[in-house]
């Protein structure tokens, strides 16, 4: 059976074409509990580029189960499993926002983003924020064009570093919806 290759346009500012294999038909979900194990497997594998800087995995079965009782890990799902997820909660932080390296350059980061941005304003935010570490230059660049500002640091304190490094905060201002806007619509 032939492959079929599908060629779309990113729909954030960087203008760029991704080829997106038609294999990807990937679901939305939030994760449950009983993903945690899987969810953590992801979420290392997509960290593990930061090994330049600091030491061990990223996260754990047992951090992502807490990180799920204050909120949500959104999952993109395809037929070989989990391809991307992202944590969220419900005043409008997002994280650990991680895509198997096998996908990336696909779009699901995006993707991820603007699912986590209207879900935010579903439920009334005005804004959703991130940290990214400073190092890591391209994510800040990558945040910026689809909306983020840089608005302040703080420390790295998560796991022993190699190099020293801090969090850069970043926050992008929504529309939420209103009893008003909604009645608008």
């Amino acid at each position: 059976m032939e492959e079929v290759v599908l060629v779309v346009q990113m729909s954030d500012a960087s203008d760029t074409r991704s080829t997106v294999h038609s294999d990807l038909a990937i679901s939305v979900r939030r994760a449950l509990p009983a993903d945690a194990q899987t969810v953590a497997e992801l979420v290392n594998r997509a960290y593990a580029i930061e090994a330049f800087f600091v030491d061990g995995d990223r996260t754990s079965a047992a951090e992502i189960h807490e990180l799920m009782e204050r909120g949500h890990f959104i999952v993109l799902e395809h037929s070989g499993g989990l391809a991307a997820a992202v944590f969220m909660d419900t005043t409008g932080y997002l994280g650990m926002l991680s895509v198997d390296p096998e996908f990336q350059k696909h779009g699901l980061g995006t993707r991820l983003v603007r699912i986590v941005e209207a879900l935010c304003e579903a439920v009334g935010c005005s804004a959703v924020t991130l940290r990214i570490i400073n190092l890591r230059e391209e994510l800040a660049r990558w945040y910026r064009a689809l909306g983020y500002v840089e608005v302040g640091t703080s420390p790295y304190e998560h796991r022993p570093v190699k190099q020293a490094c801090h969090f850069v905060e970043m926050r992008k201002s929504l529309r939420p919806v209103t009893s008003q806007s909604a009645a608008a619509a």
